[in-house]
């Protein structure tokens, strides 16, 4: 469930740091009761940032199939031992 805080919370850094290690998400930060932030631990930050690169990368291997760009595996192997002298 998601973690929502008021604004006036965050006078208490090391509390909001906790809940923001320990929520393992995303923590909602309010305004006069409507969204206004979004703060999280370096982690979580780092795993969504991991996770948005696998799936453009994913995404784009998608789109080079479709578009045929395609390969032998085995003919890849073959150029990539040769580039590399193995």
């Amino acid at each position: 469930m998601p973690q929502i805080v008021p604004i006036r919370d965050l006078k208490n850094t090391a509390d909001i740091s906790n809940l923001c290690r320990t929520a393992g998400e995303p923590v909602f930060i309010t305004k006069n009761g409507y969204g206004d932030m979004v703060i999280m631990s370096i982690e979580i930050f780092e795993k969504n940032m991991f996770m948005q690169d696998l799936y453009r990368k994913l995404d784009a291997g998608e789109r080079s199939i479709e578009n045929g760009r395609t390969m032998d595996a085995f003919e890849s192997l073959k150029l990539v031992r040769e580039k590399h002298g193995l």
